[in-house]
């Protein structure tokens, strides 16, 4: 990845100790990371670091990164989000030819939990859940041990595959790690290996009734692997010594295939105006609040596609912010500016008008029939790219404007349309309001202009200028659409903040949908998904499955630009 220079990447301290662990041979010279997400839900933009962290590592280095997924939790998870993950992750740019599961791993992970039993260092507890929990204690509470804790290991050995054969309920034994019920980190007081599920796994259907938990599973699965830095958000710094635990008995006792792994820790995503709480993007779906999962106002990688966010735009921002071991907010407005960035580059460029005002040219000429004449305005499609070429746009005796671009009385200052004043069409003419009409709700619904044929092209031969250029489209050749304009999802930087709960910072307005906007007939060429640029508006992406159906992906000005400023 690159950033261009007004952008420039910032300091990755997992990057640096990849580097100096290969100058140590640390691993033998390998590089493997992986990517293990729970498949019982959508990828949100903080996954999107994780990833990008992850995949990006391997192929500077030349290693391998996995996709595993997590699959410990048979109530939740499901294949279509572990299909929804590989496509996001494909968009992305990271494309993945085998996926991996910690179901593979199922037996294995049983075999070395028999090793912990048999050695003293596992047992099974027939408490209940609540009972076990209480027992933990707290910080600066002293923890309870079992009254099973001391059983025999084949007792446990026996117990432990009477649970994998189902002879058991959910909520009866566990598996516990005997570690440490007074130590001072929690999750060293002896914790859970193997609870019960008598659910259909989405990949291994009825075969276990026993799963592992995250902590048991997650170490000994990137040791399968030969996994050689697993790298983990910061609310994981407390388990790294439970994994090195695990690790280090399961070394000592049975040997590991590979170089033991290590765990590093990162600063999570944090963004302003945004939440990816699972629990709180599930409310707001489930209320009502949002459509779904792929709704353009959400932070999850679908609904940001859908959106129109550049996967490349995503990827700059994620290297431009850095890597480090402190969590921070990072304002919304610089993703969205290299979201513009990346969009102005690539974008070809259109004509749209969002709320129609219609325009008479009095002095339009007619044909041989009377019929208004039609005439053809070149335009080029991207001045950032030659090679994009221009664009024929029909031009005719009426035209589309938007309502902002005419007032009657104007304000001071205002130099679109109005009575007496000349304006340049975007690649056309120069006209002068001439008059206007108002309907029966007192508002215009129709203004009167003339122009000038010597100002073909928008320039005017005797060299005068005009202080503003506005775009248009013609009324016998537009095309209706319906167009989805998006604010902030909540209205306070950080939601919740002041009164702990983020729905209190709700937008109700977040979005205005505005049907019968008129736009140039090519934008009805334009292939689903794809984002072009509405000139004078903004950046809109044609939704992927409802044809003519745009939404606004980010305004044409600069806000982190203006942010910079006030804070310089």
């Amino acid at each position: 990845m690159s950033t261009n220079d007004d952008h420039p990447a910032a300091a990755n301290f997992v990057r640096d100790l990849v580097i100096a662990d290969g100058e140590r041979q640390t691993f033998g010279g390998r590089v493997q990371t992986r990517f293990p997400p729970e498949p019982n839900g959508y990828l949100h933009i903080g996954h999107g670091k994780a990833i990008t962290i992850d995949f990006e590592l391997a192929r500077e280095f030349g290693g391998i990164c996995n996709l595993r997924f997590d699959d410990t939790n048979p109530d939740t998870e499901d294949t279509s989000y572990v299909d929804a993950i590989i496509d996001d992750l494909a968009w992305l740019g990271y494309p993945i030819e085998t996926a991996l599961y910690a179901s593979d791993y199922f037996e294995q992970l049983y075999r070395w939990a028999q090793v912990l039993v048999e050695h003293g260092l596992a047992y099974v507890d027939e408490q209940d859940g609540e009972t076990i929990s209480a027992q933990r204690g707290g910080y600066g509470k002293p923890g309870i041990e079992s009254p099973h804790r001391d059983r025999p290991p084949a007792e446990s050995l026996e117990l432990f595959a009477r649970m994998r054969d189902g002879e058991f309920s959910d909520g009866g034994p566990v598996l516990r790690a005997k570690i440490d019920m007074q130590h001072e980190n929690m999750q060293l007081r002896d914790p859970i290996m193997y609870r019960i599920r008598n659910a259909e796994h989405h990949r291994t259907g009825s075969d276990w009734k026993i799963y592992p938990t995250y902590d048991w599973a997650h170490g000994q699965s990137d040791a399968i692997e030969g996994v050689t830095h697993s790298l983990c958000t910061l609310e994981f710094d407390s388990h790294r010594p439970l994994y090195d635990w695990y690790l280090d008995r399961i070394r000592e006792l049975d040997g590991l295939p590979f170089d033991q792994p290590r765990q590093t820790e990162f600063a999570r995503l944090e963004l302003t105006h945004t939440v990816t709480s699972k629990r709180k993007l599930l409310q707001l779906i489930d209320d009502g609040i949002v459509d779904g999962w792929d709704d353009p106002r959400l932070p999850t990688l679908r609904g940001l596609r859908r959106r129109g966010y550049p996967p490349e735009a995503i990827r700059e921002f994620f290297e431009f912010i850095g890597v480090s071991r402190t969590n921070s907010r990072n304002e919304i407005e610089l993703l969205e500016s290299f979201v513009r960035r990346r969009l102005n580059a690539i974008t070809q460029r259109r004509m749209a008008v969002l709320r129609p005002l219609k325009v008479v040219i009095t002095n339009w000429p007619t044909d041989e029939s009377g019929a208004p004449v039609v005439e053809q305005m070149e335009l080029t499609n991207n001045p950032e790219n030659d090679a994009d070429g221009t664009r024929l746009v029909p031009f005719t005796g009426e035209l589309w404007i938007e309502q902002e671009d005419f007032a009657a009385d104007p304000p001071p200052k205002y130099y679109r349309l109005s009575p007496g004043r000349e304006v340049r069409l975007r690649g056309a003419y120069f006209v002068t309001c001439t008059g206007f009409e108002i309907g029966d709700d007192g508002n215009v619904v129709e203004v009167h202009v003339t122009y000038d044929p010597a100002t073909t092209g928008g320039n005017a031969p005797d060299g005068r200028k005009v202080k503003s250029t506005m775009h248009w489209v013609s009324t016998a050749h537009a095309v209706d659409a319906t167009v989805a304009l998006y604010e902030r999802l909540f209205t306070a930087e950080v939601p919740g903040e002041a009164t702990g709960d983020a729905m209190d910072d709700l937008d109700p307005a977040s979005r205005e949908v505005l049907s019968g906007c008129k736009l140039e007939p090519a934008l009805a060429d334009t292939p689903l998904g794809e984002v072009v640029q509405f000139e004078r508006l903004g950046y809109f992406a044609h939704d992927p499955a409802m044809p003519l159906l745009f939404h606004r992906t980010v305004g044409l000005r600069d806000e982190w630009a203006n942010i910079q400023k006030r804070k310089g």
